[in-house]
Parts: C-alpha cells; sequence; structure tokens
C-alpha cells in the first residue's frame, strides 16, 4: 500500500498516452471543460505506479496542455505536459506517482491549467481490488472494474447473457477446420461466414438444427487485381453488396494490409475476386499485421439520422448529403489491436473513404460487430482476450455511440475463440427469442459453429 509523498511534490511527467493526437486531423480547441473526465484510476499496485485517465467524450480534441490532477490535499499536483492534446473519444492515462502517491482512502480531482478550476473528481475509501472505472466507459458511474486497462476503454463487470443458457453445436463434424471468423445473416434461412486462412466465402444454409454451405461450396477470394490471399475476417450483406473486411494479405503475412472488399456473389466462378477495394491504412492505427480489423457491419442512414447521430467530422449532426456517391449507411468496422470502432461513408464507385466516428466498444479488443435493427443495437462481441464478452451500443443524448450494456458468454458456452458472433433477423424470433450464431477460430472439439439464442428485446438502458 502506497502513501502520499511527503513534502514538495516530484516534476510531473507524462507517461503513458493512448490515441492521444487527434486522429481526423481536426486541431485541440478550448473546449468546454466538461467533455474531459476523470475514467479510471489505479491506487495500489499500478505498473509502474498509481495512474489516473482521462477520456474526452466530445467530438473535438482538447489541448489538456497544463491541466492539473491533484490527490485530496492540494499541495500534491501533477501537471500535464505541454503539446498534450487528447482526440475526441481518446483515452490518456498519467502517471502520478513521481508526484504523489494515491492511498488507500483518497481523491483523484482534475483542474484547468492553474490548478484553480476544477473539471472533475473521484474519492474512494479503500484500494479497489483491480481499478475504479467509470462504467459505461466515459459517461458512467465509478465501479471495480473487472480488470485494469491503462490507456483504452473500461473493463465493466458484466451481467449475465441476455438469452437462453444452452449452447449447441450447429455445424458438421470438421466442416470447416480452423480459421472460419466473421458471420452475417442475410435473412433467417441464409448465414455467410467468411475464413480467414486461406480466404474463402461460404454462403450457409439450415441443416435441420445446424447449418452447411450450400452447394457452390466454399469460395475462394481474391483482392481487385485478381491475385493475394485477403486474410478475410468480418463479412456484411448490405444493400450495397457483400463486403468482407481484411488485416493483411496472407501472400505477405507480415505485413498489415487493413481493407474492406466488395463481391458480386451472384458471380458462379469458383474464386471471386473483389469488385471494390477500399484501403484503410493510412486512416487507422498502426498496428502487427495479425492485429488489424476484424470486424465490420452496416447501419442504415435513416436508422443513424433518427437516432441523432452526429458526424464528428464536422460536429454537427450527421447528414447523408455531405457524403454522395456512399450509398444508403455508414459501415463500422473494429480494430482488434485497441478495441475501437470506426464509422466511415465508403464512396461506391471510386474506393473513396470517409471516418465519421470513432467509437469506443467497451472491449479490449473487437472481434465481431453486428447491428440488430430489430432492437437499434450495435453489437461488438470479443473472443477469448475478453473470455466471450459482449458489449451493446447506441446513440446517446450527444449523438455518440456508447456502451449501454456488457455481457458474458452464455452459461453453456466455453471460453473459445469466437471471433464471428451474428444475431438472426427479427423475423426469426419465437417465444421471445431469436437465434444467434458464434464461429470459433479454432474449431474446438471439430466443431467451428455453435448456436444460441438470445432476447428479441432490447434491455432496458
Amino acid at each position: 500500500m502506497r502513501e502520499h509523498w511527503r513534502g514538495e511534490a516530484r516534476p510531473a511527467v507524462v507517461a503513458l498516452a493512448a490515441l492521444v493526437v487527434a486522429l481526423s486531423g481536426v486541431p485541440a480547441t478550448a473546449q468546454a471543460a466538461e467533455t474531459v473526465r476523470i475514467n479510471e484510476v489505479e491506487s495500489s499496485g499500478g505498473t509502474p505506479g498509481d495512474w489516473v485517465e482521462l477520456v474526452n467524450t466530445g467530438t473535438t480534441a482538447v489541448d489538456v496542455s497544463g491541466w492539473v490532477l491533484k490527490d485530496d490535499d492540494a499541495s500534491h499536483t501533477f501537471t500535464i505536459g505541454a503539446g498534450t492534446a487528447l482526440a475526441p473519444g481518446a483515452h490518456l492515462a498519467l502517471d502520478v506517482d513521481p508526484a504523489f502517491g494515491l492511498g488507500s482512502a483518497d481523491s483523484a480531482r482534475l483542474y484547468r491549467p492553474g490548478g484553480g478550476t476544477p473539471v472533475d473528481s473521484y474519492s474512494w475509501t479503500s484500494h479497489a481490488i483491480t481499478t475504479y472505472g467509470r462504467c459505461t466507459d466515459g459517461g458512467g458511474t465509478f465501479t471495480t472494474t473487472a480488470a485494469p486497462t491503462k490507456g483504452t476503454a473500461n473493463a465493466c463487470p458484466a451481467g449475465a447473457w441476455p438469452g437462453g443458457t444452452a449452447v449447441a453445436t450447429a455445424d458438421g463434424s470438421n466442416a470447416f477446420g480452423t480459421n472460419l471468423s466473421g458471420l452475417a445473416f442475410e435473412s433467417p434461412t441464409v448465414l455467410w461466414a467468411v475464413k480467414n486462412g486461406p480466404g474463402t466465402l461460404y454462403r450457409l444454409v439450415p441443416d435441420g438444427t445446424s447449418w452447411r454451405p450450400d452447394a457452390a461450396g466454399g469460395r475462394s477470394l481474391r483482392f481487385t487485381t485478381g491475385g493475394g490471399d485477403p486474410d478475410a475476417e468480418g463479412v456484411v450483406v448490405t444493400p450495397e453488396g457483400l463486403f468482407v473486411v481484411t488485416e493483411r494479405d496472407n501472400a505477405n503475412g507480415g505485413t498489415s494490409a487493413p481493407k474492406v472488399l466488395r463481391y458480386d456473389v451472384a458471380s458462379t466462378t469458383s474464386a471471386l475476386t473483389a469488385t471494390t477495394e477500399w484501403n484503410l491504412t493510412a486512416d487507422l492505427p498502426p498496428v502487427a499485421a495479425n492485429s488489424g480489423p476484424e470486424a465490420i457491419t452496416w447501419i442504415p442512414d435513416t436508422v443513424l439520422t433518427a437516432k441523432g447521430f452526429r458526424d464528428e467530422r464536422t460536429g454537427a449532426a450527421y447528414d447523408p448529403a455531405a457524403y454522395p456517391g456512399h450509398g444508403g449507411g455508414l459501415f463500422f468496422v473494429g480494430l482488434e489491436a485497441n478495441g475501437v470502432v470506426y464509422a466511415y461513408a465508403l464512396n461506391q464507385t471510386g474506393g473513396g473513404r470517409t471516418r465519421i466516428a470513432t467509437v469506443a466498444s467497451g472491449l479490449t479488443a473487437v472481434m465481431d460487430l453486428e447491428f440488430e435493427p430489430g432492437t437499434g443495437r450495435l453489437w461488438a462481441a470479443c473472443d477469448d482476450t475478453c473470455h466471450g464478452r459482449t458489449t451493446t451500443l447506441d446513440v446517446d443524448a450527444q449523438g455518440h455511440f456508447t456502451v449501454t450494456a456488457a455481457y458474458d458468454r452464455p452459461a453453456g458456452m466455453a471460453d473459445l475463440n469466437n471471433e464471428g458472433f451474428a444475431i438472426a433477423p427479427q423475423a426469426a424470433c419465437a417465444a421471445g427469442r431469436k437465434p444467434v450464431v458464434w464461429a470459433d477460430d479454432g474449431n474446438t472439439g471439430g466443431h467451428a459453429l455453435r448456436s444460441g439464442t438470445v432476447s428479441c428485446t432490447a434491455s432496458a438502458r
């Protein structure tokens, strides 16, 4: 247990900043102070010591240079270094231990430059077993977290799975082998799946209580050049066609290649060449080749505008007309490396793209995304990295997607490497529940698909 430093405070240093620079290129401003919040506090056993994490819940980057952190003793101060900007949705972890230690009963208090204007604070009466953090991330009340997440979205305690506890295998023995990844329903009787190595697309149809490939079987995927082996991780069906997200070319597996690819599934060829390609490399944070985009989903413009979704690029309500040629909705892409979701308007003719929003999923990694039209929820799913946890997100009063709930995996599900997650359409509801299917990249026990159920009605927020 550490106690306060006595005497003169040591010089403040900033040791860790996650996504601190404004990724969208929007300059840092003197934005309203309430958009920067204390998000997580480590008062015992941290690395390298005690730290306080900030998050920017606003839509504009904030210059936090010279802002001051104090504990419950006004003489103990930590000053944030010059040139420190906090991007929209970004987290900034500050190692306060060189200046002061946080006690078992203490406070973390944030002030504007000079230390006289308070911004936010949190007090506690004993050390947390893990850390204290806001749940939901950035906007909720403080609670004991499931695990420390320094510089990233908080690991909030999860609730029980909102559906049946039973889980069953949903494919034939060794029907797919390893590497089955993304899933997406087209209808209650058509389920699409992608395999990440070799890049393969399957159209699945019911086989009793299970799923099997249709007569076309698995079809190989290619980039727009007609070559390569896309590391297909996620899939979604939209009015604009079928889209796959990839994190690299398996033919050059050591190099990151985050791309969205569109395929014409009406083609009868055994190998499909992408008709359009969107390269996300320049817009996403640099990541390892096998830690890139794992997830993709699509949300109609009509839904986004009805919810009051905010365009973080412009700072105003999202206006679909501002992005001619993008089709009828936005694509949401989840990054494995940081658990962040990026919303894009993809130009459907030229391959151009514009980022509209950056969303914290509430997970340390995102393996699949699923928009559920029947309830309006956006789901984010993690694999065994997060022990099969999922989160749901919705647009809040400020126009931002924020986490509304976190759920443990169903009681009947082992802690598997589930990289795919798909919810059946609302038309499949029976007795208040509808099917859910997971894809296990590891093909545990010779099965890659498992099925369960989820409630047809969203829980109250």
